[in-house]
C-alpha cells in the first residue's frame, strides 16, 4: 500500500511508460487532469492517452476521442449516444489488445469502465480504478465483480474501503480530489458586485446540471421555483453555467420563461460561497456546495423508465444527496422525481431562507461532511500508487 504522506519525488522508470486513463464524464475529466499533473511530477516522460476532455488535453493527454462524445444521464438516455459509446470503446479496446500499456487508470463512469477493465485484464494490463463505482448506492453484488476485474482502487469516501476488504485487499482512501479544489477567492460583496448583483438582496443560485438531459429534466422546475420565489422575499437570482453547456440556450431557455436570471460562467465557487443558498442537481455540485458550506435543497430527476430501473437497482441507500450519504443522515433536502416541482423546490428553499438557526445548523451539518472527506493530497495519492503499479511492470 501507498502512504498517504508528502508527494513523493520524481522517479525514473525502466523505460518510458504507457498510460491508458477513461474518463468519460465532465467532473472525470477535471479530477483525471490533477491526477496526470501529479502523474507526471513522478514520472516526467510517461505517455498519457485515451478518454477524456479539455481539462485532461491541456494537462498533456492525446485524447483519442473527447468525453463530451459519451457523456449520458441514465439508462433511456444513454440510448440517443449508444453509436458513440460503441465507437469510443472499439477505439480505447484496440489500444489495450494492440498497444498493451503499462498500466490502465479507470475514472469513475461505471457502466463503461468496467467493460474497459474486462478486455484489460483479459490482455494483461494492470487497472487502477480512481473514485471507483458507487458500489454502496446500488449494486452491491457489484463488489466482487469489481474486485475480479481491478489490481487496486483509489476511493476518495471514507467508508468505502469497508465494502471491500473481504474480496479486494488493495482499496485506499485517498481523500476526495475537490478538496484541493473548491475555495473562494473573493469575497462576498466583491462577488455579487462582479456580476451585477447586489450585496444587500439574498441571493438564490441555480446549479442544474452539466449535461443536457440534467437541464431537460432539471431546469424548467428550477425556474418554476425562481417564479414562485420572487414575490416571497427581496431575492435575487443567478445560474452558474456548467463548462458542458451552452450559454446562448440557457439565456434562451431562461428568456421564454419570462425570467431574470443572469448566466455566469468560470466563477462557480466564489459564486456558491457569496449565495444564501443554491437549488443544485445531485452530483459533484452538492458536494462542492457543502465544502463551501452553502445550504442547499437537492433535486434530481430522471425519465420514469430509468428511476423506476435505479429503485429496482438501489438497496439500504436512503438518500441521493452527497451529503447526505457522508453525513448518514439529512443534512439538507432533498426532492426527488414527482417532488421536483416548482412550488415543492421554492417551498423548501423558502424554509431554509426563513429559519436562521436552521440555517446554522444546517452550515454545521456541511462542515462535519468536509472533515468526514479527508484532507487534501488525493490526486497525490492515486498518483504514487499509479507508479508503484507501473515500477511493478517489467520493462
Amino acid at each position: 500500500m501507498s502512504q498517504m504522506g508528502e508527494a513523493s519525488q520524481a522517479v525514473r522508470l525502466p523505460a518510458p511508460r504507457r498510460v491508458l486513463l477513461v474518463a468519460g464524464e465532465a467532473s472525470g475529466d477535471l479530477h483525471g487532469a490533477d491526477l496526470l499533473r501529479a502523474l507526471r511530477q513522478r514520472a516526467p516522460e510517461v505517455e498519457v492517452s485515451g478518454l477524456g476532455g479539455e481539462h485532461l488535453r491541456a494537462a498533456g493527454m492525446r485524447t483519442v476521442a473527447d468525453a463530451r462524445e459519451v457523456a449520458t444521464v441514465g439508462v433511456v438516455e444513454g440510448i440517443g449516444r449508444l453509436r458513440a459509446l460503441v465507437r469510443v470503446y472499439r477505439a480505447l479496446t484496440r489500444i489495450l489488445r494492440r498497444e498493451k500499456p503499462d498500466l490502465c487508470v479507470l475514472i469513475d463512469f461505471p457502466e463503461f469502465n468496467l467493460r474497459i477493465a474486462r478486455v484489460a485484464r483479459s490482455v494483461g494490463v494492470p487497472v487502477l480504478y480512481y473514485i471507483g463505482p458507487q458500489v454502496w448506492a446500488w449494486r452491491r453484488g457489484r463488489v466482487r465483480k469489481i474486485a475480479r476485474l481491478v489490481n487496486r482502487l483509489a476511493v476518495v469516501f471514507p467508508f468505502e474501503p469497508g465494502l471491500y476488504e473481504r474480496w479486494l485487499p488493495d482499496v485506499e482512501f485517498v481523500g476526495h480530489p475537490l478538496l484541493d479544489r473548491v475555495a473562494a477567492t473573493r469575497g462576498r460583496e466583491e462577488t455579487l458586485r462582479a456580476h451585477g448583483l447586489e450585496p444587500a438582496r439574498r441571493t438564490v443560485l441555480l446549479l442544474p446540471g452539466s449535461r443536457a438531459k440534467e437541464i431537460d429534466y432539471i431546469l424548467p422546475p428550477m425556474l418554476d421555483a425562481v417564479a414562485e420565489l420572487a414575490p416571497m422575499g427581496d431575492y435575487q437570482f443567478a445560474l452558474a453555467l456548467a463548462h458542458t453547456l451552452d450559454r446562448a440556450d440557457m439565456e434562451a431557455r431562461i428568456r421564454a420563461a419570462g425570467l431574470d436570471v443572469p448566466v455566469v460562467a468560470n466563477d462557480l465557487y466564489n459564486l456558491v460561497a457569496a449565495s444564501d443558498i443554491a437549488l443544485v442537481t445531485s452530483g459533484t455540485a452538492t458536494l462542492e456546495c457543502a465544502l463551501l458550506e452553502c445550504p442547499m435543497v437537492i433535486v434530481y430527476r430522471l425519465s420514469p423508465t430509468t428511476f423506476a430501473l435505479g429503485r429496482l437497482l438501489v438497496r439500504g441507500v436512503r438518500h441521493v444527496g452527497m451529503p447526505n450519504i457522508v453525513a448518514g443522515r439529512t443534512v439538507v433536502p432533498e426532492l426527488l422525481q414527482g417532488d421536483v416541482t416548482g412550488p415543492k423546490i421554492a417551498a423548501a428553499a423558502q424554509a431554509i431562507l426563513d429559519d436562521r438557526e436552521g440555517r446554522a445548523r444546517i452550515t454545521a451539518g456541511l462542515r462535519e461532511v468536509r472533515q468526514q472527506l479527508g484532507r487534501g493530497g488525493a490526486a497525490d495519492r492515486a498518483a504514487v500508487i499509479a507508479v508503484e503499479m507501473m515500477q511493478a511492470r517489467p520493462a
